[in-house]
């Protein structure tokens, strides 16, 4: 397998970083024993990149053959574990460092995917693919709603991100590098600013529905 451009394979290393705190920080407020920690952490950082080798074709995945991956991975974790009262003093340390691996993991998944001879289409949605995974793996082991279930802009973010990388990629508009900057900043943006101001996607509203009423069954 060819090697990606040396950009894209540092941004790479730095998503699986960024997750990696992510993951180990929620499962460490969890609770949970040092391997459990450890396994969160590696499975946020890698998960997503697996999904989407797997859609490539590009098999065995790279975050199962490749040891970088594994060591930034428990790198990450060992920083999160031993400095978790300085972890805590970063503002919703979890959502930072996820909003950090969204953007990366958006723009390098969909680099990857039009590496491999895809179409935009299938770059953009594995960009998107690479970006949520991850977090949504998190959030379905730690028995919490995955946050692109709910109307926080999340997946919208990453989308908005791999759709910058493609465009650059078909329309040359800019040097692919520095289209990948734009994407990861604007979605690195967009996210931290959503979150900063509550921005959220609508959500459809019963105006006839109960406010006593939830799911369709009535409370008490």
């Amino acid at each position: 397998m060819e090697k990606l451009h040396s950009l894209y394979y540092v941004l790479e290393m730095a998503g699986t970083f960024a997750f990696a705190i992510s993951g180990a920080t929620a499962a460490r407020k969890r609770n949970l024993d040092l391997f459990g920690i450890c396994a969160i952490a590696f499975i946020v950082a890698c998960g997503g990149g697996i999904i989407r080798d797997l859609c490539i074709g590009a098999t065995p995945p790279a975050g199962l053959t490749n040891w970088p991956y594994l060591v930034v991975a428990l790198i990450a974790t060992g920083l999160t574990v031993g400095l978790f009262s300085l972890v805590e003093l970063l503002h919703r340390p979890v959502l930072v460092f996820d909003a950090i691996g969204l953007s990366l993991f958006a723009v390098t998944g969909a680099e990857k995917a039009l590496h491999y001879g895809h179409n935009g289409e299938v770059a953009i949605l594995l960009g998107v693919t690479t970006a949520v995974g991850g977090g949504v793996l998190r959030d379905v082991l730690l028995t919490r709603v995955p946050v692109i279930m709910e109307k926080e802009i999340y997946a919208s973010a990453a989308l908005i991100g791999a759709i910058i990388v493609v465009l650059g990629n078909y329309l040359k508009w800019v040097s692919g590098d520095l289209a990948a900057i734009i994407a990861l900043l604007v979605c690195f943006s967009l996210r931290i600013l959503a979150l900063h101001y509550h921005w959220n996607l609508p959500t459809p509203v019963d105006k006839k529905a109960s406010p006593d009423k939830k799911d369709g069954l009535d409370k008490g």
